[in-house]
C-alpha cells in the first residue's frame, strides 16, 4: 500500500513538474515570439508596415506653361537653291548655277521651329535653319502663313533672327537661364517631324555643356548648353525650351545621337545668351562681342598640382593679350577666374557665356585668385580689334559673311604649287565657303575671275557683289577646285 502511495506521489510530481516547464516555456516562445516581432517593427521601414499612410507624389502641372507656349511657336520653312559645288573635272555641270543653260534643278526644302519674341513679330530662330535660305515661310499655331525676312545672323551663338509682319501676336517672355537648377523640370516645345506644336517634358540634365558643334577654330564660338532629357528631334531646332511658369529658359539647338533621332540628351542655348544676341540684331544688325583678351584652360587636377594651386575651382588664365582688357586691369598668366559679376565660374564654358552677355565697353568686375589669395579686378571689356567701339551693321567683314577665317600662303607652298597668289583657308564655321563645300587647307587664287593676293583683294571682289560668286583655288595635293554659292 505504501508502495502504491509512493507511486501516485511520484506521477503527481512529476505531472506537476512536467506542466510548470510546459507554461514556462510557452511562455517563453510567446515572450521571444513578441520580443522579435517587436524588434522587426523596429527595423522595417514605417511605409513597409501594413498599417502605413501612402501619400501619393506631387507632379507638376505642365498645362499652363504649355497653353501660354505653344501659341509663339512657328513652324519655319525654308528653301534653298539646289546648287552645288564642284570640282575641277565637273566644272560644266556648274555653269548651270551661273545662268547657262542646262536642266532645271528643284529647290531643297527644310523646316524647324521658331519662338516668337515680341507682338509685333521678331522671331528668334537657330542660324543653321535659316542660313543660306532663299525663302523662309513661317506658320503659326492658328495655321496662319506669313513670308519672313532675316533681320541678322550669328553663326557663333548658331541664333539667329526672323520678321513677319503682324500685330498683336502671342509671344513667350524670357526668363533667367542662370537660375536653372540641375533636376528642374522643363518642357521642350517645337515641331518635329514637320508635326506643329509638340511639347514634350524633362529635367535639366546638366548646364554649361560644350559639345564642340559650332566648329570655330578662332575661339569665336560660344557652347555652353544646357542639357536636358526632353525629347527633341528633327524640326525641333529654334523651339522653345521653356521652365513651369511659361518662361523661355533656352532655344533649342541639337542632340546626340548616333542615329539621327532622339536618344537621352538634348542640348539648348541659355535664354539669358539668346536675349542679349536677339537684342543686338534687331538693333544693330550684328552681334556685339566683348573679350576679356585671355587664353584660358580648364582646371584639372594635373594643372592645379603643376601650378601650385590649392583647389579646382575656376578658370586657369593660361596667357593674357598684349593691349588687351586683362591686361589693362592687371590680370596676369597664371591667375584663375573665380567670378564675373558675383557669378561662380568653373568651366571656360561657363566664363564665356557670361562674358558674351555683355558689349565692349562695359566693365565687369573679376574675382581672382592669384597666389591662392583672392583679388578683384574690374575689367573694361573690348571688341576683337581692341577698342571699346561697337561694330556698324554695314561694316563688310568677309570672314564673318564667308564663315572662314584665312592666312598668307607660305612661300614654299606657293612655289610647290606653281601658283603665285592666293590666300588660304585656316578655318570654317557655319558659312558660306562650308556650304559650298570648301575644306580647310584651301586656297583661293581667285573670284570671278580676279586674282586674289590678301584679304583686302577678297574683300574688294565680295564688299559689292550680288549674285553667284565664282571661287577657284587649288588644295596642297594639287588638286585643282571651283566653288560657287550666291550672294
Amino acid at each position: 500500500m505504501k508502495t502504491y502511495l509512493k507511486q501516485i506521489s511520484l506521477g503527481l510530481l512529476v505531472a506537476v513538474t512536467g506542466g510548470i516547464i510546459a507554461l514556462g516555456a510557452d511562455r517563453l516562445m510567446n515572450d521571444d515570439k513578441t520580443s522579435l516581432n517587436k524588434t522587426y517593427n523596429e527595423q522595417v521601414p514605417a511605409y513597409l508596415t501594413a498599417n502605413a499612410e501612402f501619400t501619393p507624389m506631387t507632379l507638376p502641372d505642365f498645362t499652363i506653361a504649355a497653353d501660354n507656349t505653344i501659341h509663339a511657336v512657328v513652324h519655319i520653312k525654308t528653301e534653298y537653291d539646289n546648287r552645288r559645288s564642284s570640282v575641277y573635272d565637273n566644272f560644266f555641270d556648274f555653269r548651270d548655277f551661273f545662268g547657262d543653260q542646262g536642266m532645271p534643278q528643284q529647290p531643297v526644302m527644310a523646316s524647324g521651329s521658331g519662338v516668337i519674341i515680341s507682338p509685333d513679330g521678331y522671331i528668334v530662330t537657330n542660324n543653321h535653319v535659316v542660313t543660306e535660305s532663299s525663302k523662309i515661310e513661317v506658320t503659326l499655331n492658328n495655321k496662319q502663313t506669313y513670308e519672313a525676312t532675316v533681320v541678322g545672323t550669328d553663326p557663333s551663338t548658331d541664333l539667329a533672327v526672323i520678321k513677319i509682319k503682324g500685330e498683336q501676336l502671342p509671344y513667350i517672355n524670357f526668363g533667367n537661364s542662370d537660375n536653372l537648377k540641375i533636376g528642374e523640370w522643363v518642357l521642350a516645345v517645337g515641331n518635329p517631324f514637320n508635326l506643329t506644336s509638340t511639347v514634350t517634358a524633362g529635367i535639366v540634365s546638366a548646364k554649361a555643356r560644350n559639345i564642340n558643334i559650332l566648329g570655330s577654330p578662332d575661339g569665336t564660338s560660344i557652347e555652353s548648353f544646357i542639357q536636358t532629357d526632353a525629347a527633341v528631334n528633327r524640326g525641333n531646332s529654334g523651339g522653345a525650351l521653356v521652365n513651369t511658369q511659361g518662361e523661355l529658359v533656352g532655344i533649342n539647338a541639337a542632340i546626340a545621337s548616333g542615329t539621327g533621332y532622339y536618344a537621352g540628351y538634348s542640348f539648348a542655348i541659355p535664354s539669358n545668351l539668346v536675349r542679349k544676341v536677339a537684342a543686338d540684331l534687331r538693333e544693330y544688325g550684328t552681334v556685339q562681342r566683348a573679350y576679356i583678351g585671355v587664353n584660358i584652360r580648364e582646371l584639372d587636377s594635373q594643372l592645379a598640382k603643376d601650378a601650385g594651386i590649392d583647389d579646382l575651382k575656376g578658370v586657369y588664365v593660361a596667357d593674357v593679350t598684349e593691349n588687351g582688357a586683362a591686361n589693362d586691369a592687371g590680370i596676369k598668366s597664371g591667375d584663375v577666374i573665380l567670378k564675373v559679376e558675383n557669378i561662380s565660374v568653373n568651366s571656360p564654358s561657363e566664363l564665356l557665356e557670361v562674358i558674351a552677355q555683355h558689349n565692349p565697353g562695359d566693365k565687369v568686375n573679376l574675382v581672382v585668385r592669384r597666389n591662392n589669395k583672392d583679388m578683384e579686378f574690374n575689367v573694361v571689356l573690348k571688341n576683337r580689334d581692341g577698342s571699346t567701339n561697337l561694330a556698324k551693321k554695314e561694316d563688310f567683314n568677309a570672314e564673318a559673311l564667308l564663315g572662314a577665317t584665312f592666312k598668307q600662303v607660305p612661300e614654299k607652298l606657293m612655289k610647290d604649287l606653281g601658283i603665285e597668289n592666293g590666300i588660304q583657308v585656316a578655318g570654317l564655321t557655319n558659312g558660306k565657303l562650308r556650304n559650298a563645300g570648301i575644306r580647310e587647307g584651301f586656297i583661293i587664287t581667285q573670284v570671278d575671275g580676279k586674282p586674289i593676293k590678301t584679304m583686302s583683294d577678297l574683300t574688294t571682289a565680295l564688299a559689292n557683289k550680288k549674285g553667284g560668286v565664282l571661287v577657284e583655288g587649288i588644295y596642297p595635293n594639287r588638286t585643282r577646285a571651283y566653288y560657287g554659292f550666291g550672294l
